[in-house]
């Protein structure tokens, strides 16, 4: 049974969906006015494997991600750079996008938040006539957090000296810690029409929207990145709880922890990112993926050099072992016996399945899962490649495709077409080749094949009556 810490109550606590087998997430996205760093790959890979062991446990998942695409940074850079601000939209979605793809992430739905402008000013109205919100006299709309009694809950921050925000509207406001659901335009800011005159969204406002469009006015898991808890997942739960009468909007708070250089929250503000896009030109983005795995979500994560150097090393012996169990699977014929040390291999394959749930539903204990991955290729290297068995090496590949439907880090490995076969066949047929030289004692030139394969990475492994192969990257 999945069990999930919670933001709300601060406790892990057995995960119940509002209405089996449906589950209902939403998780913020990024605001597109710069490149996607390393910090939004961990969110995103975070919520992505979520997402991907719901739907293996056989929950019918819808999963949002919505995309801020005007925001007061977004306007800054389009002033900085003298381009329009969908300009800097459009250049920034495009990199969003292509981090999406590259680590193996997909998202149902993507809501902009300006598609969505006459949802965002029905949502507000509401809200004033209900008495939770009121106009300023320059035509901006406030959040009245006195009239909501439960405000300071998600974030665990009571006291009232804590909740100041926006602090260069403080003339306009009642309170210090009210905040804006609509800006009043600004002269040259981009502006759309509404009951109160132009203006545009505040940024609390947009998510409570987008989600309770899409999803409902309750929510199975929101999540986000740890520096969201307040104030704009405190924002988000008040005035959706005000508008929707409904406690909790959310059932399961999901917050992912920093990502830190220097033991230094990763951000831009500070000036220390990494770049996706310069990080991903050293490394394969299934090895930031597996990096990003070998860390619990909620705790923090320190970048390094080392770090990466050995999810590097470890990806290599994990595809070794894919390699390997496809190519034992085309030369191992089934059998209608198996020894007691045969039964005892296919047992131990079972317990590792049995191991890496355990380790999932604990919270998504990714360290431990992927640690039960690793045991799983050295069974391979270890027991299956030099006495296999086909009921063995089914069992063990059938549960690598299982790891990776959670994981998502050798899609291209597992799944092959006729090329792959084709190019598996030239191999065994070089192989062949050289064994032929061996029996000749031509060892300059079965050497010299050897070396050429290397170069290719394809390792050879000599034993007594044949040679095997394996790729390894």
């Amino acid at each position: 049974m999945l069990r999930l810490y919670n933001t709300l109550s601060k406790t892990v606590e057995v995960f119940k969906p509002l209405n089996p087998p449906q589950v209902k997430i939403y998780f913020c996205g990024p605001t597109v006015y710069d490149h996607m760093h390393v910090g939004h790959a961990r969110a995103y890979v975070s919520a992505d494997v979520l997402k991907r062991y719901l739907m293996f446990k056989g929950y019918d998942v819808l999963f949002v991600q919505n995309i801020t695409d005007i925001d007061d940074k977004i306007i800054k850079k389009a002033n900085d750079e003298g381009v329009s601000w969908d300009t800097i939209v459009s250049r920034y979605i495009e990199d969003y996008y292509d981090m999406l793809n590259k680590l193996n992430i997909k998202v149902h739905i993507h809501p902009r938040v300006t598609t969505h402008i006459n949802e965002i000013i029905s949502f507000i109205e509401e809200l004033i006539s209900k008495g939770y919100a009121y106009v300023a006299p320059s035509g901006s709309v406030y959040f009245n957090v006195d009239n909501y009694p439960y405000y300071g809950e998600l974030s665990g921050k009571l006291d009232r000296s804590e909740w100041g925000q926006e602090e260069e509207f403080l003339s306009e406001k009642r309170k210090p810690y009210d905040f804006a659901l609509w800006k009043s335009a600004k002269p040259g800011e981009p502006y759309w029409e509404s009951p109160w005159g132009k203006g545009r969204p505040g940024w609390h406002i947009e998510c409570s929207v987008m989600s309770s469009k899409y999803l409902g006015a309750q929510i199975d898991i929101h999540g986000g990145g740890q520096d969201l808890i307040f104030p704009h997942h405190e924002n988000e739960k008040v005035q959706s709880e005000a508008k929707f009468g409904t406690r909790p909007w959310v059932n399961y708070w999901f917050h992912v922890g920093y990502l830190t250089i220097r033991k230094e929250k990763m951000s831009k503000s500070l000036g220390n990112v990494v770049f996706f896009k310069d990080i991903v030109k050293g490394i394969r983005p299934e090895v930031l993926r597996l990096w990003i795995l070998s860390a619990h979500y909620r705790t923090p994560l320190e970048f390094s050099e080392e770090g990466l150097d050995i999810a590097n090393k470890m990806y290599s012996r994990l595809v070794s072992a894919v390699n390997t169990l496809k190519r034992l699977l085309l030369e191992v014929e089934p059998i209608n016996y198996l020894t007691d040390e045969d039964i005892k291999i296919l047992r131990n394959i079972s317990l590792l399945r049995e191991h890496f749930h355990n380790a999932m539903d604990d919270d998504l204990n990714t360290p431990k899962a992927v640690s039960v991955v690793y045991e799983l290729t050295t069974m391979v290297f270890r027991d299956l490649e030099p006495k296999p068995n086909y009921a063995s090496v089914l069992k063990a590949f059938t549960l690598m495709k299982e790891f990776n439907e959670v994981l998502g880090i050798l899609d291209q490995h597992i799944y092959s077409g006729p090329t792959d076969e084709l190019i598996n066949k030239l191999i065994d047929l070089l192989v062949k080749v050289r064994q032929r030289h061996r029996e000749l004692k031509d060892y300059e030139t079965s050497d010299w094949i050897r070396n050429e394969l290397m170069k290719l990475g394809v390792k050879l492994m000599d034993f007594k009556d044949k040679s095997r192969w394996v790729i390894e990257l």
